[in-house]
Formats: structure tokens, sequence, C-alpha cells
């Protein structure tokens, strides 16, 4: 099982990765990255992708169902039922994955992905993969 330094590396090695990173959404602080950052500024993407995984996560409108046909809301499990977010760019993919944790599940990988060499698909399935994996010390 990966720590973050390793799941890094891991998705780098991705064909088309730009950069990439470990963000806590709910402080917006990066908790690891490498390669380049959208902005040059790896502290301030981390801020950026946080407010959007946070604005994703929270809204009604991605609540789970619960057995009842109404929504699950706070008090329940600290997850989110979105898997990942994917905004496109003109030249590139930014994939918000969230990973699930035994603590407070605040957590999701950013990967930066060129448009031209990337495989999208490939790229969903890998860091489902890597953020099953992931192991948060």
């Amino acid at each position: 099982m990966p720590g973050i330094d390793e799941c890094l590396l891991e998705v780098m090695r991705l064909p088309g990765a730009r950069g990439a990173s470990v963000v806590d959404w709910t402080s917006g602080l990066a908790l690891g990255t490498i390669g380049e950052s959208p902005n040059g500024d790896h502290e301030a993407t981390a801020a950026e992708t946080a407010e959007v995984a946070r604005m994703t996560a929270e809204q009604p409108a991605f609540a789970r169902l619960a057995p009842g046909g109404g929504t699950e809301r706070s008090g329940e499990a600290p997850s989110t039922p979105v898997e990942d977010v994917i905004v496109t760019t003109q030249d590139g993919y930014h994939m918000l994955r969230f990973v699930e944790t035994a603590f407070d599940s605040s957590v999701f990988l950013h990967l930066w992905l060129s448009r031209s060499e990337g495989n999208l698909a490939m790229a969903r399935l890998r860091l489902g993969e890597l953020a099953e994996r992931l192991v948060l010390a």
C-alpha cells in the first residue's frame, strides 16, 4: 500500500501527466505535490481545487440516497458519494479523485493531465485504483 509520495510517483507515470497532488479539501492544504502546477504555485492550486472539491462534495444534488428514498445528511458517515470530478480545459484535464479514509475522508488526489498526450479513461481508472490503496499516515 503506497503512501503519499509513492502514490504521486505512480500517478506521474500516467501518459500525459503534468502534475499531481494530494490535497485536504477541508483546509485546502497540499499534503504532497509532484510535477508542474497549472498556475506555477502548488499551494494556490491546492486551495483552488479544494474549493471545487468542497463545493461538489457538499451539494445535496450529489447526496447518497438513504434506504427510505431521502438523502443522507449531517451526522452520517463522513464520506462523500462523489467519486471524482473532471474539469476539461482547452489543453488539459483536471481530475479530482476523492479518497476514502478511516478518519474524515476529506482528502482527494488531483491530477493535471495533458489533453493531447493523456488518456482520460485510463487516468480515471488508475487514479481510482491508487485512491483505494493510498495509505495516509
